[in-house]
This record gives structure tokens, C-alpha cells and sequence, in this order.
């Protein structure tokens, strides 16, 4: 497994870093985002749709009750954030699981409640609290295709 660590100090900086992982994501990349409530997953999930053509004018919202929102870009962009469910019964129940398999890019928060359904080629994307607008980023992988990811935001 390789990763890369970033310390990011505002909204900001962690939009720009989404931004940055964003322009290097292709059709059928997941990003699995982990982190405790306001740790940055959904700011980061902002820049990744800017990153993958979003325009900017469009809100990004987390979707906690809808679980899934939908975006077009120069690729589809799906942000699933499944903090509601429960159980993995309910993850396959509306069917998330085949949002990894579609014509898109997907970012999913809480992933790691999900590991036995998580494809392998992930980037696994932590957020740590380090003070009220700071956040340490560790962002990781060890599958060819999360590697290849890493290496282009180096």
C-alpha cells in the first residue's frame, strides 16, 4: 500500500486538493471517503466534481437523505454518502453497490462501513480533525489503477 499525506488549513485548500485528485480520475474510479462528521469529506467531494468538469455554479451538497446525487461533468460524477444505512442489506437493497460498475466516478462517504463492498481499486481518502479549520489528509491505495492516482497528484 502506498499513500501520500496532506495538511490542508481552510474550506479552501480542501476543495483544492478535491480539485487536484479530481482532474486525474477517469470513468470508473471510486473514491472512498472516511472521516468523522465535518471532517472535510463533503468539501473534498466539492473539488472532486470541479476537478472532473463539474461546473462550478452547481451546489454540492452532501446527500444523506437522498444517499446519492447525481452530476454531469466531462464524466458522471455520483456522490453517495451512506451514513443512514444500517446494514449492509441496506447498502444492497438500493442497489449503491452498482454505482461502482456504471459509466462514472464515483466518491462515497463513510466507506468504511462498507470494506466488503468496496472494489479493490479504491482510493481510500481519510480526513483527521487537526483544529477547527485545519485537516490532515491521508490518501491511499494499493491497487494499479488507486496507484496510478496517487502518482498524478504527487
Amino acid at each position: 500500500m502506498e499513500y501520500i499525506i496532506r495538511h490542508t488549513a481552510s474550506y479552501q485548500e480542501t476543495i483544492d486538493l478535491g480539485h487536484k485528485v479530481g482532474r486525474v480520475l477517469v470513468e470508473g474510479d471510486v473514491v472512498a471517503l472516511v472521516g468523522e462528521l465535518g471532517s472535510g469529506k463533503t468539501c473534498f467531494a466539492k473539488g472532486l466534481a470541479l476537478g472532473i468538469g463539474v461546473p462550478p455554479d452547481i451546489v454540492i451538497n452532501s446527500p444523506s437523505f437522498s444517499l446519492i446525487n447525481e452530476y454531469e461533468g466531462m464524466h458522471t460524477f455520483f456522490h453517495i454518502d451512506t451514513y443512514r444505512l444500517t446494514g449492509l442489506s441496506d447498502f444492497l437493497s438500493v442497489g449503491l453497490d452498482e454505482y461502482f460498475y456504471k459509466n462514472g466516478i464515483v466518491a462515497m462517504e463513510w466507506a468504511d462501513r462498507w470494506p466488503e463492498i468496496l472494489p479493490a481499486w479504491s482510493l481510500k481518502t481519510r480526513f483527521f480533525i487537526e483544529d477547527e479549520s485545519s485537516r490532515k489528509i491521508v490518501l491511499s491505495g494499493f491497487h494499479t489503477r488507486a496507484l496510478k492516482i496517487l502518482k498524478g497528484i504527487k
